[in-house]
């Protein structure tokens, strides 16, 4: 079989183009985002544990930790028990993403709530061209904050 010359291979080119921006959102009969639901669902049991126990008396902390190097979570912890117990400005010292996250997990709780109530789902779709540069650029940010931050995350808890 012969191979179709370039001109072909352009003309079954698509002719539209999807803009990157604004962000779709439509209103489904059906959870678009069940990895999000669940990963609420998840983080509110987590944080509800942090609430009843408190924070962990064992040590999560990865290896790199103990030699200095924070990571973008290092201080997640902390922050959401310091949030939950309305500290907000300790909580943003330990890890500034926590408050984020945790409006992040109390919306998308409200909103399995609704659909599920309805049937009817909120269901966004954002660009990778638009989401995945700025999640780049703020995990590096925090990462950057964190390292930073060493001496106040190194110490441990109440130590």
């Amino acid at each position: 079989m012969d191979e179709p010359d370039a001109r072909d291979r352009v003309s079954r080119r698509p002719t539209h183009t999807v803009a990157a921006w604004p962000p779709r959102v439509a209103v489904e009969a059906s959870d678009g985002h069940r990895w999000l639901t669940w990963s609420a669902l998840v983080a509110a049991v987590g944080a509800l544990v942090l609430m009843l126990f408190g924070i962990p008396s064992i040590d999560l902390h990865g290896p790199l930790h103990r030699l200095g190097i924070m990571d973008p979570f290092c201080g997640g912890t902390r922050s959401w028990y310091l949030l939950l117990h309305g500290q907000v400005g300790d909580a943003l010292r330990y890890n500034p993403a926590g408050p984020l996250l945790m409006l992040i997990t109390m919306a998308a709780l409200i909103r399995a709530a609704i659909g599920m109530r309805t049937g009817r789902w909120v269901n966004t779709t954002i660009d990778r061209r638009i989401y995945l540069p700025v999640l780049l650029v703020a995990t590096v940010a925090l990462q950057v904050n964190q390292q930073m931050n060493a001496p106040l995350l190194i110490v441990r808890w109440g130590g």
